[in-house]
């Protein structure tokens, strides 16, 4: 009788494996498809199956011998609808995706802030640390201040000395 012994007995299921490797395909795709590219493509192909639509209710009312031609027109008008709009579409796209990428960051930074002010409720040296960070920050504008003024203080303080001499030499 033959026994066999296997030495590098399998740690993981074999399906397991290809589940992660299906998702990590799909988030490969996911990352191709998303963005401004992929909200482009959605709007011309909407634009395109609206172009389509219109042409197919035109062509319903069209006798059956010119079937063909408008056939080959509503394709030719779908593919003028792609190429004219395929900039402007572009361009939506990437106001669309800038407009929810800063919507989505300012929405980040406020519950950062809620979470930092909450700690700041219930830990007084986090308290404290903001306390110093404001008087730190209200210190710094007043010196940019300061600095702003500084050539409109030399020229008063100028005029303060002409005024000043002008005075003395006359009493």
């Amino acid at each position: 009788m033959t026994t066999f012994v296997n030495a590098n007995p399998i740690t993981r299921h074999v399906g397991a494996n290809r589940v992660e490797s299906a998702i990590a395909g799909a988030a490969h795709i996911k990352r191709g498809v998303s963005g401004a590219r992929g909200l482009a493509t959605l709007l011309l192909s909407a634009i395109a199956a609206a172009v389509m639509v219109v042409a197919n209710q035109v062509m319903e009312s069209v006798a059956e011998g010119h079937l063909l031609v408008m056939w080959m027109a509503m394709w030719i008008s779908a593919f003028i609808a792609l190429a004219l709009f395929a900039t402007p579409a572009r361009n939506l796209a990437l106001r669309v995706k800038d407009g929810l990428d800063g919507w989505s960051a300012a929405m980040a930074q406020r519950s950062a802030d809620a979470r930092l002010w909450a700690a700041a409720q219930s830990d007084p040296r986090v308290m404290k640390d903001l306390q110093s960070v404001l008087r730190r920050s209200e210190a710094e504008s007043l010196l940019a201040v300061g600095d702003e003024l500084a050539p409109h203080l030399v020229m008063l303080n100028a005029r303060a000395r002409r005024l000043a001499r002008m005075y003395t030499n006359q009493v």
